[in-house]
């Protein structure tokens, strides 16, 4: 370790396993602007026409160019793949071939069969034979789920459940590979290991013992793995080179074992800044060869896929991986955690042209340089494909080594992790309380079984008094299914390598969450501030509503329509707390839809809000479509106002902009949007997707698929390739508001 670790200054990360004592007491501030930057190398160009090429045959093929359908996936299970040999630095591919992928049954065999068969395979007979005998995540998921459960699920109450695929939104420390090699992470895990045979045996610590059982065996497939490509990643990286490869092939472990609903990399950059720029002072590095590295291990990342059912694809358009890098931010002691590894990663969005993946975020203070913040808002400008999170807020929370789960969950790294679990349909709870445990839309009885309200007008304390009936018993039920989804996937379907790279006892979050949370404030204020009259069919069970008269709505920085939405939010939360949680996970909340929005709204009938059935929901925390009267600032303060302290799981906002709006010139619109971000995250806010175009490019990409075929944009935690949203989501997208004035 002496001749890798030369150089850097000594501390505790010598002695244990602490990444974030190794970059603080190495780490190099930078706080100029991108004037060092080198574009691509001739080699990054050759490689990436290549790219080119595959990604044009994968949407000629219909989104999926190719399926090994007889292995299952895995580590070592695959020969090595290339993109081209000659000409790549950094090397490694899910599997043998780019774009082609993989199976994941331990997830659940009846959805890799029907993910397979969507695209016109056949899942292999080998396979089909080995899992009679198995137990997938699914299967044990689905032989303790109550009838209620699977009624929630149906309906859409209660959707998007990962009791079918990888959980995902385990951010494995993939730093740790490089800095110590995995023979040093073997080893301290025996050492937990033993320590644990010293205590009692209870149930907690033989599962935990099992575990680390599981974690070395897959540090040591993690070793086998690189040897396939001629690596020994036993011993911590040598030079920078090393240290991108060692950390690429922790991550392409974790995406060959997994599905996950999201596979985030983690707070990268600036780690390997340090080796880049030790490398540099070594005369072994010139900027063009730095920005080389970070091109190629990005192009790795871009080629990352996940087979997924087109009914996954229905509620997470676009195919998205999250593969989400966390970049800037502050350190606690004052230190800007921007290092010129930080702009190179972002540059590659220059370099290879704008993409989905890695999802950038983007984590922002008002304390950050202003070189950096420059170039974040030139970048947002131009490419659409960046993602902001309030430093400030969370670095209080997290400290300063946290990284972005899946789209804005915040977890320290490697020392915190979190059980994914999707969402609850907020305007249908609404509905159901409204008509007293009956569905009318679905035409399905569940709940609480007390009958449609009377009268010719609603009442807004009688329909209070019903929400605070329906409300615990939708979040005992919510619970209770994650419970069972979690339990069940540790059992059968466990992230040996993700789990290896964190601590062994790390802090557990379980991640509950809201959609339609804008539907369901205005619905009540409209009952509260306006007249709803019902309107029934002949049992008398209410299917639509009449509103007449104004009323106050979210996104307009009105405190009657804003405090609705706060309160909904805090109320569901107190329920969901009442409740325990498997492996005792601190309870946490988001207000964040991904694309689920638009399957959401399928299910849900006619609002109060004057939202028609089947219509779309707006996305994550924004206000609905249309209705921010007061300009952007005013809708950016609605969603300030929510609250993080609750709602720790993330609160996904997306804003978009037309250019105009912004200024007449390049320089005045980045210090414009600047100025927004700093305004907004000064609130309290904690997300921001950015989007600075016009109604009108989008109509035409949607109208005209060849118009735009590259067209990036944000969408609700994360960014997509236009073309990858159905029909369906793009017509939502185009239906979204974009702000013409501040």
């Amino acid at each position: 370790m002496k001749e890798a670790w030369r150089g850097f200054r000594a501390g505790a990360w010598q002695t244990q396993i602490n990444l974030r004592d190794f970059i603080l007491k190495n780490h190099i501030p930078y706080e100029g602007d991108e004037a060092f930057l080198a574009g691509p190398t001739e080699r990054t160009t050759r490689l990436m026409g290549h790219v080119q090429s595959l990604l044009r045959r994968e949407a000629q093929a219909g989104g999926v160019l190719d399926i090994d359908v007889s292995t299952v996936s895995s580590l070592t299970h695959y020969r090595p793949g290339y993109i081209d040999k000659a000409d790549e630095i950094i090397v490694g591919l899910q599997t043998d071939q780019p774009l082609r992928r993989g199976v994941h049954p331990f997830g659940g065999v009846r959805m890799a069969r029907e993910a397979v068969e969507a695209y016109g395979y056949k899942l292999s007979d080998k396979i089909e034979d080995e899992f009679q005998f198995r137990t997938t995540h699914n299967d044990g998921v689905f032989r303790v789920y109550t009838d209620e459960m699977r009624a929630a699920r149906r309906i859409g109450l209660i959707t998007g459940l990962p009791d079918a695929y990888g959980r995902g939104r385990i951010i494995g420390d993939y730093r740790r590979v490089a800095l110590y090699g995995v023979d040093r992470l073997i080893q301290e895990k025996k050492r937990d290991k033993a320590a644990l045979g010293q205590g009692e045996m209870a149930a907690e610590t033989i599962r935990l013992s099992e575990e680390l059982y599981q974690q070395i065996v897959f540090l040591g497939r993690l070793k086998e793995m690189a040897a396939l490509y001629g690596f020994d990643i036993s011993l911590p990286a040598q030079n920078a080179r090393e240290a991108v490869q060692w950390l690429y092939f922790a991550y392409l472990g974790a995406i060959k074992e997994q599905n996950g609903a999201a596979m985030s990399l983690g707070r990268v950059s600036s780690f390997l800044n340090i080796f880049i720029e030790r490398d540099i002072a070594e005369g072994k590095l010139d900027e063009s060869r730095a920005q080389e590295l970070f091109d190629d291990f990005v192009i790795k990342l871009r080629l990352a896929r996940i087979l997924r059912t087109p009914e996954y694809n229905e509620l997470f358009g676009g195919d998205p991986m999250w593969i989400t890098e966390a970049v800037g931010g502050m350190a606690e002691d004052g230190r800007t955690l921007v290092s010129k590894s930080s702009f190179r990663m972002l540059n590659t969005l220059y370099t290879l042209g704008p993409a989905p993946e890695p999802n950038l975020t983007v984590l922002w203070s008002n304390a950050l340089p202003e070189g950096f913040k420059r170039f974040c808002a030139k970048l947002s400008i131009d490419t659409d494909s960046i993602q902001y999170e309030g430093d400030d807020l969370m670095r209080p929370l997290y400290g300063d080594d946290y990284s972005i789960a899946c789209c804005v969950s915040a977890m320290e790294t490697g020392k915190r992790m979190q059980f994914f679990g999707a969402r609850c349909n907020l305007p249908k709870l609404l509905l159901l309380a409204i008509n007293g445990g009956y569905d009318s839309y679905a035409g399905a009885h569940i709940g609480p079984q007390l009958g449609p309200l009377q009268g010719d007008r609603l009442d807004y304390g009688e329909v209070m008094e019903r929400l605070k009936l329906y409300m615990p018993w939708l979040a005992k039920l919510y619970v209770n299914a994650l419970n069972v989804v979690h339990y069940m996937h540790d059992k059968y379907f466990y992230e040996k390598l993700q789990m290896a790279l964190h601590d062994t006892d790390p802090k557990r979050f379980m991640a509950f969450g809201v959609a339609g949370l804008s539907v369901a404030a205005d619905s009540l204020s409209a009952i509260r501030y306006a007249c709803v009259a019902p309107i029934r069919d002949g049992e008398g069970n209410i299917t639509g509503f009449l509103t007449a008269g104004e009323f106050p709505a979210f996104g307009n920085d009105d405190d009657r329509a804003d405090s609705i939405a706060r309160a909904l939010l805090e109320d569901f939360f107190a329920c969901l707390k009442a409740h325990k949680t498997y492996r005792n996970a601190e309870h946490s909340l988001s207000v964040l839809t991904i694309t689920s929005n638009v399957v959401y709204g399928k299910k849900t009938g006619a609002t109060p809000d004057g939202r028609a059935g089947g219509q779309p929901f707006a996305p994550g925390a924004n206000p609905m479509h249309g209705r921010e009267k007061n300009g952007a600032l005013a809708a950016l303060n609605s969603v300030a106002k929510l609250p993080y302290e609750i709602c720790r799981d993330g609160i996904s906002n997306t804003f978009s902009i037309v250019p105009e709006a912004l200024g007449h010139w390049e320089s005045e619109r980045r210090e414009t949007l600047c100025a927004i971000l700093d305004g907004y995250f000064q609130k309290g806010a904690q997300h921001i997707n950015v989007n600075v175009l016009s109604r009108e490019t989008l109509q035409k990409a949607f109208d005209d698929p060849n118009a735009f075929p590259n067209l990036t944009m944000r969408v609700s935690g994360y960014a997509v390739n236009f073309h990858r949203l159905s029909k369906e989501q793009q017509a939502e997208v185009v239906m979204r508001s974009f702000h013409g004035a501040v």
